[in-house]
């Protein structure tokens, strides 16, 4: 019997920097649930500016950015909008397939593998 996947690793194009300038580039997002989608619905934020709905959305189902284990609106606030952009297609991706894996073809040869989404917001070796 196969688990069911909840948690993905992500690693950010540019990254997070705190307060303190340090920079957060990986970490880890949950599968949404059906109050994660609903629940910001009712902040008065979302309701005043509908594009907020992400921000709120996204910090609640980012569950580590880097060091920071307890993820608010501020941080996702504080994201480059190139990071913001990959976690919403990281989003989609995990909670319409439940896998970070893409299916591609090779343009040469026609071979067909996988290749993991999560590692294609930036390198791990880029600081």
């Amino acid at each position: 019997m196969n688990a069911l996947k909840t948690e993905f690793e992500f690693t950010l194009p540019r990254g997070y920097v705190d307060s303190e300038g340090n920079l957060h580039k990986t970490g880890v997002m949950r599968l949404a649930t059906a109050a994660d989608e609903i629940a910001p619905l009712r902040d008065p934020r979302v309701k005043s500016n509908q594009a907020y709905l992400v921000i709120i959305l996204l910090s609640r189902v980012i569950t580590r950015l880097g060091q920071i284990s307890d993820v608010t609106p501020r941080h996702v606030e504080g994201l480059f909008s190139s990071d913001l952009a990959y976690l919403q297609r990281f989003y989609r991706k995990i909670n319409e397939d439940g896998s970070s894996h893409v299916p591609v073809e090779c343009p040469s040869c026609q071979a067909q593998f996988e290749v993991d989404f999560s590692h294609l917001g930036g390198s791990r070796a880029t600081p």
